[in-house]
C-alpha cells in the first residue's frame, strides 16, 4: 500500500484529493496537514511514500516546504496540486524534485494518471536491480513532457491540438490518416505526434493485421 500525505489548507479541496487518492487501488491517505510547518514536523517522525502538495499555504508555503523537506529527505516523491501557473515558479518547483505537477482545476483522470505513473515507476525500480540504457531512456522520455521538455520537432500547440482531438473522440481508436484528414494536417505530421505521445505514455497504440497490405496502426488517448 502506498502511504500518502496530503498538504492542503483548503479543507474541501483536501477531502476531494483524499477521495480521489483512495479511489485508486493501492493508495492510502495517512494524514492531511493544512500547512507546511505541521507537515514537516509530521514527516520527521513518519515513514511515507508520496506527498500531494499545494503551494499557497500559511506558515510555510509549498516552495519553502520543499526546501525544508530536502534537508532531511531527498528521496520522498512529491506531486504538486496547485493554482500556480507562473513559468519561473514552476521551474523552481520542478528543480526541487517534483515528479508531477497538476494545475487547478484539474480532471480526475489527470490526477489518476499522475498517481498510477508514480506507482509504475516505483515498481519499475524495485524490479530492476541493473538498468540498461534502453530502460533509462524509456523512463526519461516518458517523463520529459512533465518536466517541460519537448522532443525536437514537437510543437506544444500542435501537440495539445492532437491531444484535444483524441480527448473528444469518445474513447475510440483512430488511424493517423483519419485524424490528419479531420484536423487538416499532414499525415506525416500527425503520425509523428501520435508516436511521440505513445512514447511518453499518453496514447495506446494498436496494430491491426489484415489479409493483405501493411498493418493498420490505430491510436487512442489513455
Amino acid at each position: 500500500m502506498v502511504k500518502v500525505l496530503i498538504v492542503e489548507d483548503d479543507p474541501m479541496v483536501a477531502e476531494i484529493n483524499k477521495k480521489y487518492t483512495e479511489s485508486i487501488n493501492g493508495f492510502e491517505v495517512k494524514k492531511i496537514c493544512d500547512n507546511g510547518k505541521d507537515a514537516i514536523n509530521y514527516l520527521k517522525n513518519s515513514s511515507l511514500d508520496l506527498i500531494i502538495l499545494d503551494i499557497y499555504m500559511p506558515k510555510l508555503n509549498g516552495i519553502e516546504f520543499l526546501k525544508e523537506l530536502r534537508k532531511f529527505n531527498s528521496k520522498l516523491d512529491v506531486i504538486i496540486v496547485t493554482a500556480v501557473d507562473e513559468g519561473e515558479k514552476l521551474k523552481e518547483i520542478l528543480n526541487l524534485g517534483v515528479i508531477d505537477y497538476l494545475i487547478k482545476p484539474f480532471e480526475y483522470e489527470r490526477f489518476k494518471e499522475a498517481l498510477n505513473k508514480f506507482k509504475k515507476m516505483n515498481e519499475f525500480f524495485k524490479n530492476k536491480s541493473i538498468l540498461k540504457q534502453e530502460d533509462i531512456d524509456n523512463i526519461t522520455v516518458k517523463n520529459s513532457y512533465v518536466n517541460g521538455e519537448l522532443e525536437k520537432g514537437i510543437n506544444e500547440r500542435t501537440l495539445e491540438r492532437v491531444k484535444k482531438y483524441l480527448k473528444n473522440s469518445k474513447n475510440e481508436y483512430y488511424t493517423s490518416e483519419e485524424i490528419a484528414d479531420k484536423m487538416k494536417l499532414s499525415r506525416v505530421t500527425v503520425r509523428r505526434y501520435l508516436e511521440y505521445m505513445n512514447k511518453i505514455g499518453k496514447v495506446k497504440r494498436d496494430v491491426q493485421y489484415g489479409d493483405i497490405g501493411r498493418p493498420r496502426i490505430k491510436y487512442k488517448l489513455i
